[in-house]
């Protein structure tokens, strides 16, 4: 039986196997493996890509996120505004920061925050909003962004799931105070290893993340602050150079693959993904629902078909956040979501013959059931 994954990485890499290579060769004969040349114009063609003035590599997403919040002043006893569905990371650096987050339930079509909910989590002790553009559908920042200028709230972009798609016309990472990216492998744009970056049009924030990665020295060996030790690792920048050549390729290749599937399923129980007329999806995974979604991801996978669900449990309902005091039902949509959704394989090397045998199962299990 062929076994089908969710994500192929290793179909990804085939073509362009001997760049990968002479990109490590060029940084095994370069000598300079922290900090070097390969970074540098990395970070100089993101900032072009993506239309900012900086772009600052970092040791991974999480850190970028860390960073970046750092950097803009959060700190103890402030309070910053999120999304339960999402990854941990996102919620876990607020709090490492002292901080506290508050969690605003999500859009049922998008399952972006619910830019209606925001205003009234607004206290005197919010200090930032971070919307997450969840699967890599841009999230509505031109209402959050209007709430953040009326408050005088710092807006961080978690962008994980989302280089190179676009809002209105604009690139995602453009639109609030800073952005961040995650080059974990299995993104759109990922690594071979850890990576991550910041994006933003602040000279001073730029500035400030710079010499936070560097254990917050300026010059080397002068400690302006107490900061981390996370930066891109150079080989990560070389490869990821190479593959940032093909991210447009590759996300419309997922673009193709998304409306295949839509076209497909649409006489079936699932609910498809929602895509906003005013924005460019980019499907860093294509999430279904399913009223029985266990049982059939269950004969899905009898059949040779990887799914993945995410997320199983919303953060206002992890274990760590219960001290919070978030009730069983404080945020519904979130809670339904958990429970229903999942992922069916989706990647620019996909075959198409591949997705119509896929449907072509689900198909049969609700036949059958």
């Amino acid at each position: 039986m062929k076994k089908i994954p969710l994500l192929d990485l290793k179909a990804q890499m085939a073509p362009i196997r001997e760049e990968l290579l002479q990109a490590v060769a060029k940084v095994l004969d370069n000598g300079q493996y922290i900090m070097g040349p390969e970074v540098k114009a990395f970070e100089e063609e993101v900032a072009r890509y993506v239309g900012v003035k900086h772009a600052i590599g970092v040791a991974n997403g999480t850190d970028a996120l860390l960073l970046a919040l750092d950097a803009a002043g959060v700190g103890a006893g402030d309070e910053v505004i999120t999304t339960p569905f999402t990854f941990f990371a996102t919620a876990e650096v607020v709090s490492q920061l002292g901080a506290t987050p508050v969690f605003v339930d999500i859009d049922e079509k998008t399952y972006n925050i619910d830019v209606k909910q925001i205003e009234a989590k607004i206290t005197d002790k919010t200090k930032a909003i971070i919307p997450v553009h969840i699967f890599g559908q841009p999230a509505n920042m031109d209402e959050i962004m209007a709430l953040a200028e009326a408050h005088n709230l710092f807006v961080l972009e978690d962008s994980a799931q989302a280089l190179g798609s676009e809002y209105k016309g604009r690139k995602i990472g453009t639109l609030g105070h800073a952005a961040t990216y995650s080059f974990f492998p299995t993104k759109n744009l990922g690594g071979y290893g850890d990576g991550g970056m910041v994006v933003t049009n602040d000279d001073e924030l730029a500035q400030k993340i710079r010499i936070l990665r560097v254990h917050g020295s300026n010059p080397k060996y002068y400690h302006s602050m107490i900061g981390y030790n996370s930066r891109l690792d150079e080989m990560q920048a070389a490869m990821l150079r190479i593959k940032l050549r093909h991210l447009d390729d590759w996300n419309n290749g997922r673009r193709e693959r998304a409306a295949l599937y839509n076209e497909l399923l649409k006489d079936t129980p699932l609910v498809t993904p929602y895509a906003a007329e005013d924005r460019k999806h980019i499907y860093h995974l294509y999430i279904v629902q399913a009223d029985d979604r266990d049982q059939l991801m269950a004969y899905l996978k009898e059949k040779g078909i990887s799914t993945g669900v995410y997320y199983p449990v919303p953060l206002h309902q992890q274990d760590v956040y219960k001290p919070l005091g978030y009730e069983k039902g404080s945020l519904p949509v979130s809670e339904y979501m958990s429970n229903r959704t999942f992922a069916l394989p989706l990647y620019a090397e996909l075959e198409t013959e591949t997705i119509h045998m896929i449907v072509d199962t689900i198909k049969e299990y609700y036949a059958n059931n």
